[in-house]
């Protein structure tokens, strides 16, 4: 599961999912019939001007047909379009006495918002390109950051969704991964400080490293011991560049499943909000004590965030998430309570500790108590072990 429903406040139309959606409305069977829609109208306009009387004339309405063709056809269809109505246009209004013709002025109208129309459908047509292209490099970018998994991948039932806060983005400085290897199935959540670019860098940096360490180094503190290392690197580097994000540092939960601990996790909490443990009978918080944030370790000097063993029942769902969810707050500034509506939810039908439910429980919940409008980031993330 992952994406995220529309918000309200954008403008139709200026989004790549809006260009995509209209194209699908306008077509049937794969093929677009957008060009129905001005010819209906250049035939409405051609029958009405000819149906009513002289004092009554609409055939320069037929500038309309280039017009919507511009909006919705493509260039040669609208350029098609263009020239029906100038032709359109002598025919019809020829076919009347002299006192009644609009003539050459309205020819004019007619022939140069045409010419127009094309020239507007043109940059129509680039623009959309060039958008649909920025989409397909931003999905990208988003599937090596947030990369998909396979179902039961590394023996967990998961789930999570990404909402960016930024109408156009598709990814940003929120986090997570499932790496399995020769000791266990490693877990990690996380956000980044601050947003734009800079913070989708360094998400990808921490997730580089935690897929290279949490498959091959056996020990879950050694793993977290790379995630800081590979932080302070990478603020070094973008402050050797003289980049004004040299200060950043991520939160992170990073979980440890291993065969031979089937009723526990290993749990290292980098300053961030601990899981919740969710099953049928309720709603638990993880008891785990939380380190410093990635990068913040040297502020003290012989500091790490200890790995600690925490119980784990076989029916217990780990939910986790960013502060997208734990600082949402509604109108009247009012922080949104996940852990209580999961609880409720859990007792009204057991069946929502499932991963996949619990992640639109709080994704939904989210939307609705900001009333659509996030202030930050938001991921939801959700694991369960599965039992063969």
């Amino acid at each position: 599961m992952s994406g995220r429903p529309g918000r309200p406040g954008r403008p139709f139309g200026t989004s790549p999912e809006d260009v995509a959606h209209r194209r699908r409305l306008l077509s049937v069977g794969g093929r677009s019939v957008a060009w129905v829609i001005p010819l209906l109208l250049f035939a409405g306009i051609l029958l009405t001007d000819l149906g009513t009387g002289g004092d009554f004339r609409v055939i320069s309405w037929i500038v309309l047909v280039p017009g919507i063709a511009a909006a919705i056809c493509g260039v040669w269809s609208t350029a098609v379009f263009g020239v029906l109505a100038i032709g359109g246009y002598v025919v019809v209004d020829g076919a009347w006495p002299h006192q009644y013709q609009s003539g050459l002025p309205d020819f004019i109208l007619v022939a140069v918002g045409s010419l127009l129309a094309t020239l507007a459908c043109m940059v129509r047509i680039g623009g959309e390109r060039r958008m649909l292209h920025m989409r397909d490099i931003a999905e990208t970018t988003r599937r090596t950051v947030l990369r998909p998994f396979p179902v039961g991948w590394g023996g967990l039932d998961h789930a999570g969704v990404y909402l960016s806060a930024d109408i156009d983005a598709r990814v940003g400085g929120d986090f997570y991964d499932i790496q399995p290897g020769p000791h266990g199935t490693r877990v990690l959540l996380g956000d980044v400080q601050g947003k734009g670019l800079g913070s989708v860098e360094t998400a990808a940096a921490l997730l580089s490293t935690f897929r290279e360490a949490a498959y091959h180094e056996p020990d879950l503190a050694t793993v977290a011991q790379r995630l800081e290392v590979r932080m302070v690197r990478h603020r070094r580097h973008t402050a050797a560049l003289g980049r004004s994000d040299g200060d950043r540092f991520a939160t992170a939960v990073l979980i440890g499943f291993r065969d031979e601990l089937p009723d526990a996790v290993e749990a290292v909490v980098f300053g961030h909000e601990p899981p919740l443990a969710v099953s049928p009978a309720g709603v638990r918080p993880v008891p785990a004590r939380g380190g410093l944030p990635l990068g913040l370790g040297e502020l003290v000097p012989g500091s790490s965030a200890p790995v600690q063993r925490v119980a784990l029942a076989h029916d217990e769902t780990l939910l986790m998430v960013t502060d997208g969810v734990t600082e949402c707050r509604d109108s009247s500034g009012c922080f949104y309570r996940h852990a209580d509506e999961v609880a409720r939810a859990v007792a009204a039908d057991p069946r929502n500790a499932e991963p996949r439910r619990l992640v639109a429980l709080v994704r939904d919940g989210t939307l609705r108590h900001c009333g659509g409008r996030l202030a930050d980031d938001t991921t939801v993330f959700a694991v369960r072990r599965l039992w063969h």
